[in-house]
């Protein structure tokens, strides 16, 4: 049987493993950051429809520049933003593999700040870009003097700021994008998530004017609950925009994607309603693990990093036994624990307090 390294792969290919958190059919799934609330039934049904509407002309490629779609994404978005301000891709994933692909490559340089998203160093790898990681302060914070150090000792191409943070959950404050952006002549790609979790107005699209530079990723995977849609977005200088259309492939955005997202963005206040029971939640995830013993870490996300467990490995796998799926990234003596309903929140404190709080 032919295996991988049997063929002529990419030298920086070999030896690596595909990226992905463990796919299991559980009662509760808190383990990718998910917003594990259903989308209302009237809802779906006028996205349904469409879908249904679209299929009219699934004879023909979609609209290769989603007109439509970042008009209302603009909208959404605010802050002035006009549609020639964004692009669109198969998931924010897709639009950091397109930011690589047209700001990256060989003898191209990425920072970011660790840990952080593993998706970059994995995109890094796959488009030969150098990746630097910088280790975080104390709880994993990040200041303007870390940043701008780390910036002019690197002088990277790309830099990578997460905010909120994944995993840690970590905010990120205005002046340090702002340092960061000053301190550079290449790209800041300011990746936003999990941003409508936030309470602060925090948000890096505030400062996009007068920057042409800088790039606000987003997704609808998080806090609008179309994580199967996979639309991701960024919003950036009209050139950023001009850039991505050199790096995609043609027709990118399927019809079916467009029509999906276009309903769901009418529909945004509404899909957006269930973000401040998810921030309850997390905030009482939160606590709940201060009164285990435990050392949750802030988070402006829709989940914790629950620190101070002795055994991550074990209690992975007695929450899974428990039909609870949470995540185990690494980072010694953590899980990280995604806010879901107020049942499945109370469902892991019970099970978390059951192992570990006899102990």
């Amino acid at each position: 049987m032919t295996e991988l390294n049997d063929l002529p792969i990419r030298d920086s290919l070999r030896g690596r493993t595909p990226y992905g958190a463990p796919q299991l059919h559980v009662p509760i799934a808190l383990n990718v950051n998910e917003n594990t609330h259903e989308i209302s039934e009237d809802i779906l049904l006028d996205i349904i429809r469409n879908i249904a509407e679209s299929l009219k002309d699934i004879n023909r490629y979609p609209d290769r520049e989603f007109t439509a779609l970042r008009e209302l994404l603009a909208v959404y978005l605010g802050h002035g933003i006009k549609a020639n301000n964004v692009w669109a891709a198969n998931g924010s994933n897709e639009i950091l593999q397109q930011l690589f692909m047209a700001f990256g490559g060989p003898a191209r340089k990425a920072l970011s700040f660790s840990p952080t998203y593993s998706m970059y160093s994995l995109i890094a790898q796959s488009t030969d870009t150098q990746y630097v990681e910088v280790p975080r302060l104390e709880r994993y914070e990040i200041d303007v003097d870390l940043v701008t150090a780390a910036i002019k000792q690197h002088k990277p191409d790309i830099i990578l700021i997460c905010s909120p943070n994944n995993p840690t959950g970590t905010p990120v404050s205005l002046e340090v994008i702002e340092a960061a952006y000053n301190a550079t002549e290449g790209i800041l790609v300011v990746d936003e998530a999990y941003s409508e979790f936030s309470l602060n107005e925090n948000s890096a699209l505030s400062l996009l004017e007068g920057r042409p530079r800088l790039v606000v990723s987003r997704t609808m995977s998080k806090a609008f609950a179309f994580a199967g849609a996979r639309l991701g977005y960024l919003a950036a200088d009209e050139a950023i925009c001009d850039a991505m259309r050199l790096v995609r492939l043609p027709y990118h955005l399927s019809t079916l994607t467009q029509a999906a997202a276009e309903a769901a963005l009418t529909h945004s206040k509404q899909m957006l309603a269930t973000v401040a029971d998810i921030r309850d939640q997390r905030d009482r995830l939160y606590v709940a693990m201060q009164d285990l013993g435990l050392d949750p870490y802030r988070s402006d996300a829709n989940f914790v990093l629950v620190g101070g467990i002795p055994d991550p490995k074990k209690t992975w796998q007695d929450l899974l036994d428990r039909g609870i799926l949470v995540r185990d990234i690494g980072i010694p003596n953590t899980l990280r624990i995604t806010a879901g309903t107020e049942a499945e929140t109370t469902a892991v404190i019970a099970a978390l307090t059951d192992l570990l709080g006899a102990k």
